[in-house]
């Protein structure tokens, strides 16, 4: 069976040092402003963890929410004084937006120095061309390369990579981090050709597709590394009527039967998006404070 990666321990890590690298900072603290517009009940939960997490982590912590019906020029509005507030280092738009607002535009207005979540072109074009050393990487990919880091080393020289999924918010940067770290890197997606096959050439395999356990057992190569980053929530009428439960993107337990390692679903990726949301944001405190920049 494969040694299941804990993301919750390597999260509380990554607090850890967040915590210390605050407490290190003198004379102000890393501030997080954290905007959310309507009232998508998931979007709730997710902004209520990251608000309670910057406070655990002693930041400067800003909520700002918006009603469904908030304007695009009102919300640019916002971020435009939180570009300007020099007791903000990072600003976080909750996505999704409402239909009547351009989540594009929004997400391009928040000051490149202050995306903390990685989504602005500067960022995105730094992480494309290797400039690690200055880009704000997305949370989740940055916290799965951890995780990776943490059974294979930083240097992954000559390892295989395939990454299942295609997203501009995971699959792209978490490719892009793995040609970083000098993996041969393939990503596939709905319209690759003999997808098990593919997948079975993986010494790294990444899920990210959001289709519940879609990779089977008998796509996973002996003695890979399995990253699942999918969240979906399906029926469990072992539970009782109406019930459900949680599972990822991989068939947990015939992938953990063949590989060496694998996250679980919950516990793994999705901790460790939140911790790297704490971490760049305390970065961009330090790079604003005229300091070195953290490593993690």
């Amino acid at each position: 069976m494969a040694d299941v990666i804990d993301g919750k321990k390597v999260a509380e890590d990554v607090v850890g040092k967040v915590k210390a690298l605050t407490a290190a900072l003198a004379g102000t603290k890393p501030g997080l402003a954290v905007v959310i517009v309507g009232e998508d009940p998931a979007s709730q939960v997710y902004v209520a963890s990251k608000s309670r997490t910057a406070k655990e982590c002693g930041f400067h912590s800003v909520q700002h929410t918006l009603k469904a019906q908030t304007s695009e020029a009102e919300l640019l509005g916002i971020i435009a004084d939180l570009n300007a507030d020099p007791a903000i280092h990072g600003i976080l738009v909750q996505l999704p937006l409402p239909d009547h607002i351009d989540a594009g535009k929004v997400i391009q207005a928040i000051a490149p120095e202050k995306d903390v979540d990685g989504f602005h072109f500067i960022n995105v074009g730094k992480l494309g061309a290797g400039e690690l050393e200055t880009a704000f990487v997305p949370c989740t990919p940055a916290g799965s390369m951890l995780l990776i880091e943490r059974v294979r080393g930083k240097d992954l020289s000559g390892l295989n990579a395939v990454v299942v999924g295609r997203s501009n918010i995971v699959g792209k940067p978490m490719a892009n981090l793995l040609l970083a770290a000098n993996c041969t890197v393939t990503i596939a997606h709905s319209r690759t050709k003999d997808l098990p096959a593919l997948a079975r050439t993986a010494d790294i395999l990444v899920a990210a597709v959001g289709r519940p356990e879609m990779i089977k057992g008998d796509w996973v190569k002996p003695g890979a590394t399995v990253i699942d980053v999918g969240i979906n929530r399906i029926p469990a009428p072992e539970k009782g009527e109406g019930k459900t439960r949680l599972v990822g993107d991989v068939a947990y337990a015939e992938a953990a039967a063949v590989a060496s390692a694998i996250t679980p679903v919950p516990g793994g990726v999705g901790p460790m998006t939140i911790a790297m949301l704490m971490a760049n944001t305390v970065i961009s405190a330090y790079l604003a404070a005229g300091l070195d920049r953290p490593s993690f």
